[in-house]
Order: structure tokens, then C-alpha cells, then sequence
């Protein structure tokens, strides 16, 4: 095995060639235990070894925010530690080739890593209960901005008529044309070679998605053995009994790299506005043939989206999103510029406070020794 399978490449090479570091080795972080990581590296012998690893201080502090501090998915720069008692050391991150992430829960105006550097972000949901094309919207909007492929998986499609099946595909395939949309069951074991057809050699893939959908099922499938255990359908809710509880980077037999991911019950945005504007083309062109270039798209005269809505050629829940999700980014803008002033602002003050305490130190010099130059 060589570090491609691993998903290396030679814009990873070049990233760490040029951090000069020749007491390290690259390696990749498969589990974050909080205080430790997991990493994976060749040897010199050419094989696959696992070690536990920690952060360097100077990795900790030159990240300005927690999604900077390396995260499952990861390349590093490691140092072995020479003795068995000794402490193998990131000095290191390298930067990210693709990222999936979204904002905190709650009112924080921080980004949470949830994958970095995967080539596929696969979605699974259902026909059923979990089925929510405005969460799908918010989905998209962040693979795209991450720079992932798109793939969802309508799942547990032995539970529904294939009819419910089918238009729940063919709506969501409607909101993302670049979208790879499947009719999967993970319980009958149908539909999960499509996911191998993404899982190349070196090819890493995410899964995502509500708790209960059957991410763990799938897993176990491609992986062959029971990796996650599983346990019966809740015949009320829908919903498996068990769910993933910690991110970790699994190599699969086959080839290709999996990230499994806990059950996700917020998809906050964490985008900017020309990612939301992409991921809404459709919109974005009825916008342009309004009469006034200003339009709010209420009542004001030459409406070209409320005649849309109006003549139902717009779905008026897609439009709602699209105000919703772009009220949403602007919110979360201004807080991260209120956040930015906080901080200059502080450093201002620190600034000041630390030229009057040297000021002070060289008056009291001066007073003490009236020769001091």
C-alpha cells in the first residue's frame, strides 16, 4: 500500500515539501479522541501503521479558530516519537484540498469541520418521514461550497411503494442538477453498488444524513463485516435503534476511503452568498428579468419570481427557502463582522495597555537612574 491509497496526491506532496520538515512523515488522521487523534502512515517497509498522536503548541496556537485545528480527514506533518514512552507529535497541518462543513448549532458563529478532504459527500435519507426537500437545499448549498461531489441515496426503499420512491428522487434530483440521485435499500442489501462505483483508490467519501436512515447498515455492507452494530427498525418512528457516535476514516478492502459521521440533526449554513446564488440558478434567473433591478419581490410592479410563484412555475416552498437560507447567511455575516470589530477592538486595547506599561517601565527607569540614556 502506498500513501495514494491513502488519498495522497502530488498537491499534498508539494504542501509538504515546502514545510521543510524532514524529521516527519505525512500521515492522516482517522479518529479525533478529544484530547488525541488517530493517524495513519506508511512505514518504511511499505506498510499501513495506526499510532495515537497529539497536538503540537504551535499547531494549537497558530489556528485562529477550532475548524482550523486539524479535524478527521486531515493530512499532517508527524514526528515519530524515538522511545515507545514518547509522544508522537503534529507539527503540522496541511492545507485542505475540499472541506464539508457547517455552522455550530445554536447562535455561534463558528464552523464545524465535518470532513475534510473527501471527493464525495454522499446524503442518505428516505421516502418517508426523513424525506424534507428544503434540508436538501441546505445540503447542496454546502457541497457545493466544500467543492465535493454530490450523491444522495434514497434509502430504505423496501419500506415504500416505488412510486413514493421515484418522486421523492425526482424532486430532489430537480434542486441540483450536478446531483447524483439513487434508490437504495441498505436492509435488502439493493442499490449499494453505486457506492462502490465512487470508492476508487484513494477516492475518500463521507456519509451524512439524520439519525435512523441506515448509514450504519451500509457501512457494515461495504466494509463486510459488522463494523457498527445495528439493531431492528422501530415500527413506530421508522428509525434504527442505533446511530453512529464519533467521525472516523475507515479503509475499505475494495479500495477508497470512508468517513462515517453521526446522525446530523441541524444543517446550519455556513456559505457565503455566491455559493447560495449557484445553488439556486433557477431563482437567481427570474431575479433578472424583473422589471426594476432593485425589486424586493413582493408587491412591487414587474415581478418576474412572484409571477412565477403565482403561475406555478416556481415552487413557492423552494422560493421561501431561498429567502430563508439567504436571511440566514446574512445574519450569520454580520455576526461574524460584530466578532471581527470585538477582536481589533480588543487588540487595540491590548496594544495600548502594553505601550503605557512600557512607558511606564522606562519613566520608572528613568527616575530611578537620572544618567540612563
Amino acid at each position: 500500500m502506498t500513501l495514494n491509497d491513502l488519498g495522497w496526491n502530488k498537491k499534498f506532496q508539494k504542501a509538504y515539501d515546502a514545510l521543510s520538515l524532514g524529521h516527519c512523515v505525512p500521515a492522516r488522521l482517522i479518529r479525533d479522541n478529544k484530547i488525541t487523534y488517530g493517524a495513519l502512515f506508511i512505514d518504511e517497509v511499505g506498510d499501513v501503521c495506526e499510532r495515537e498522536v497529539v497536538m503540537s503548541g504551535k499547531v494549537y496556537h497558530d489556528a485562529t479558530t477550532d475548524a482550523e485545528l486539524p479535524a478527521v480527514g486531515d493530512w499532517v506533518a508527524l514526528e515519530l516519537a524515538k522511545d515507545e514512552d514518547g509522544e508522537n507529535m503534529i507539527r503540522a497541518r496541511l492545507p485542505r484540498q475540499t472541506c464539508f462543513s457547517r455552522k455550530l448549532p445554536g447562535k455561534s458563529t463558528m464552523e464545524q469541520v465535518i470532513a475534510a478532504n473527501v471527493s464525495v459527500v454522499v446524503v442518505v435519507t428516505d421516502a418517508g418521514s426523513d424525506f424534507n426537500p428544503r434540508r436538501m437545499e441546505r445540503y447542496f448549498t454546502l457541497i457545493r461550497r466544500s467543492g465535493s461531489q454530490a450523491v444522495v441515496l434514497v434509502n430504505k426503499s423496501d419500506l415504500f411503494a416505488d412510486e413514493q420512491n421515484q418522486e421523492a428522487a425526482r424532486i430532489i434530483q430537480s434542486l441540483s442538477e450536478e446531483a447524483d440521485v439513487h434508490i437504495t435499500s441498505a436492509a435488502r442489501n439493493e442499490g449499494l453498488e453505486v457506492l462502490q462505483n465512487y470508492l476508487q483508490a484513494g477516492v475518500s467519501l463521507t456519509i451524512v444524513g439524520s439519525s435512523g436512515v441506515g448509514k450504519s447498515t451500509m457501512v457494515n455492507q461495504l466494509l463486510g463485516e459488522e463494523f457498527q452494530w445495528t439493531s431492528d427498525v422501530n415500527d413506530t418512528t421508522g428509525k434504527g435503534r442505533h446511530t453512529t457516535t464519533a467521525r472516523e476514516l475507515i479503509l475499505l478492502d475494495d479500495g477508497g476511503i470512508l468517513i462515517d459521521n453521526p446522525g446530523m440533526r441541524e444543517i446550519q449554513m455556513w456559505t457565503d452568498e455566491q455559493t447560495l446564488r449557484e445553488s439556486f440558478l433557477d431563482v437567481e434567473e427570474l431575479a433578472s428579468q424583473c422589471k426594476f433591478h432593485d425589486c424586493k419581490h413582493g408587491n412591487d410592479a414587474g415581478c418576474a419570481i412572484r409571477a412565477a410563484v403565482e403561475g406555478g412555475e416556481l415552487d413557492d416552498a423552494r422560493y421561501e427557502s431561498y429567502l430563508k437560507l439567504d436571511e440566514e447567511i446574512e445574519k450569520l455575516e454580520q455576526r461574524q463582522k460584530k466578532l471581527r470589530q470585538l477582536s481589533e477592538r480588543r487588540a487595540k486595547r491590548d496594544h495600548r495597555v502594553k505601550a503605557r506599561n512600557l512607558a511606564d517601565r522606562i519613566d520608572q527607569d528613568q527616575d530611578q537612574n537620572p544618567d540612563w540614556r
